[in-house]
């Protein structure tokens, strides 16, 4: 204990960081380096994640973003958000030897927006323009068969020619309490609206979303780890801020901006799902040296999921 410094309390929120299917992902590059050998090409960022991919290309993975950058021979992993039909389509014409990491979470609404439009339904799509896993989730349907919903708004304005067969899905990484407002003016518009059979948020969206609910009233500032283009993450900094927590997202324990930090007596410390927990230590790390760190972890049932890994890296 080093008098010199003031007390923080650390509030680590449980869960956080990896899901099932980054760590199924992860595994699947890793996997493909070993069978293969380097270089394994990955279309897109495995996840999102500036570290997890820095570790990945030191081991011979090289990231990029079109199949035209894959040399033939060579295989190539899709990422965990998921791609258009046509990415795939190209690959086997091609030849390659294709390996797809998409998180089965969001092959879930891939599959149902499949059987939403062989049965004649015009989809409602709630998620962010742009986001990877859109872009996947509207390539797996004809052109025109799903609409972009994104905030309350775009629900109340949207026109729909057949009200009865019409139905909605949602990208799986959006904000919980958005999602259901969203969904809540589509129902009060469309009563008849189909609806997923199970909630698209996946149970690592959810279950983070609500983990830092759970411990915001004790803090006074909320560090959030993750990617600024990872979708999940952003959410969490938006959930402390809801609850009136000021809330910062970063990359690592460098980007902590200790004149906004402050002097606060506690801290909240959280990790998107595609933030490793070494990133965590790093940031509590940083804390400890300006600071006597009093750390606790919320209590919480542990996230016991497992995505199985493509047979042939396991067979």
């Amino acid at each position: 204990m080093n008098a010199s410094k003031p007390a923080l309390d650390v509030l680590v929120a449980a869960p956080r960081g990896f899901c099932a299917g980054v760590d199924r992902a992860i595994k699947i590059v890793e996997l493909a380096l070993e069978r293969y050998g380097p270089p394994v090409y990955v279309r897109h960022e495995i996840v999102h994640n500036r570290f997890v991919v820095d570790r990945l290309r030191g081991l011979g993975a090289v990231f990029v973003e079109t199949l035209d950058s894959v040399p033939d021979g060579r295989p190539v992993v899709f990422s965990a958000h998921g791609v258009p039909k046509a990415v795939p389509n190209a690959a086997e014409v091609r030849g390659l030897d294709y390996l797809d990491a998409t998180c089965p979470l969001v092959s879930k609404v891939h599959r149902q927006a499949e059987r939403m439009v062989e049965k004649g339904y015009q989809i409602l799509f709630i998620g962010h323009e742009g986001h990877p896993e859109v872009i996947g989730t509207f390539g797996q349907v004809p052109e025109g068969k799903m609409t972009l919903i994104e905030t309350e708004e775009d629900a109340r304005a949207v026109e729909i020619a057949n009200p009865e067969k019409t139905g909605f899905l949602t990208q799986t990484t959006l904000s919980v309490d958005d999602t259901a407002a969203v969904i809540a003016v589509l129902k009060e518009r469309f009563p008849g609206i189909q609806e997923p059979k199970s909630e698209d948020i996946c149970y690592a969206t959810s279950n983070r979303q609500a983990a830092v609910k759970a411990i915001s009233e004790r803090c006074d500032r909320m560090l959030v780890i993750g990617a600024p283009n990872s979708s999940n993450s952003r959410r969490l900094a938006e959930v402390a801020e809801r609850k009136g927590i000021p809330a910062r997202l970063i990359e690592r324990a460098g980007d902590i901006d200790w004149d906004w930090l402050g002097q606060p007596r506690s801290v909240g410390v959280t990790a998107g799902a595609s933030a490793p927990e070494i990133l965590v230590r790093e940031v509590i790390d940083a804390l400890g040296e300006r600071f006597n760190v009093n750390e606790s972890e919320a209590e919480h049932e542990p996230e016991g999921m497992i995505f199985k890994l493509p047979r042939k890296l396991v067979a």
